[in-house]
């Protein structure tokens, strides 16, 4: 990580935010470096967020104008997506005139998935004159250490469920699907799309409930893992409490990320939860090309 990027004279930070935990982290980070936050927190998806700590401005999805005129009105260049967001459909969105003037770039993003969608964004708001980051590298202490949190350990078998999950998600990433799998036993038990991971562990707790996976309550691993070639600026996969949560409903064994890849917010208060729960959770080396 480039310590630049989040020092004073690089000038305020826009961090554009969705829901959940991380968009605070990431601003209480960049905060303690001396660093001035701005967030738009986006209507609808960061709601409830305590966005009152720091200077702010909401906007809806589709507002691109009016991002623009406040980011330079506050001085800042930089910019950064975080938070959880459902992916809308473009008939959901209220464009600005600005966004009106980019529709056929803004339609063509939109026919893809989630990575080429942001991908395609980003590329409108480079053009405007703004550098996208990533939240890692304006906080580097969100990403997974390497190694286990917490005190249970993945057992040999869980180990090979982890480099089939691995397997699998790196063979499907070309189709810009989904970052995360659940296998036991070396067999595939649920896929994530586009209901997310919560949704998808929910499913296999009620597959579990209904007699549907053969195999017994505490073994199968929820593994997460990056696209190859994913522009890694935007949605690195994630876990937080309501993920260890989740996983422990499924009646699963434990989770597995990959180190430096994976975004956790509070890795202590994760560890905790883990141990609570009952179940693992390991990062692992990502593997080389």
């Amino acid at each position: 990580m480039n310590a630049d990027l989040a020092a004073p004279s690089e000038g305020p930070l826009a961090m554009i935010c969705g829901g959940g935990a991380l968009p605070m982290a990431v601003a209480d980070y960049v905060a303690a470096r001396g660093r001035k936050v701005v967030l738009f927190p986006l209507t609808g998806a960061a709601d409830g967020l305590p966005v009152e700590r720091y200077p702010h401005h909401r906007i809806r999805i589709g507002q691109l104008g009016k991002f623009m005129r406040l980011a330079r009105a506050e001085g800042a260049k930089d910019v950064v997506f975080i938070g959880s967001l459902v992916r809308p459909r473009i008939l959901q969105t209220i464009p600005d005139f600005k966004a009106w003037t980019m529709m056929p770039r803004i339609i063509a993003a939109f026919r893809g998935g989630d990575d080429h969608l942001l991908t395609g964004m980003a590329r409108l708001l480079e053009e405007e004159g703004f550098r996208l980051r990533g939240a890692h590298e304006v906080a580097p202490e969100i990403l997974a250490p390497q190694g286990v949190l917490g005190r249970v350990q993945p057992s040999e078998a869980d180990r090979a469920d982890i480099e089939f999950g691995l397997d699998y998600l790196d063979a499907a990433s070309s189709f810009d699907i989904g970052q995360a799998v659940v296998v036991a036993n070396r067999h595939v038990l649920a896929v994530e799309a586009v209901e997310g991971t919560d949704l998808m562990l929910a499913r296999v707790a009620e597959l579990r409930a209904n007699g549907r996976i053969r195999a017994a309550s505490g073994r199968g691993v929820m593994v997460k893992a990056p696209k190859r070639d994913q522009d890694r600026r935007f949605d690195l996969p994630s876990i937080g409490p309501r993920t260890v949560e989740s996983v422990a409903q499924a009646g699963l064994a434990g989770i597995a990320v990959v180190a430096g890849a994976t975004v956790i917010a509070e890795a202590d208060k994760l560890a905790t939860a883990a141990d609570r729960a009952g179940i693992f959770i390991v990062s692992v080396p990502e593997r080389l090309p």
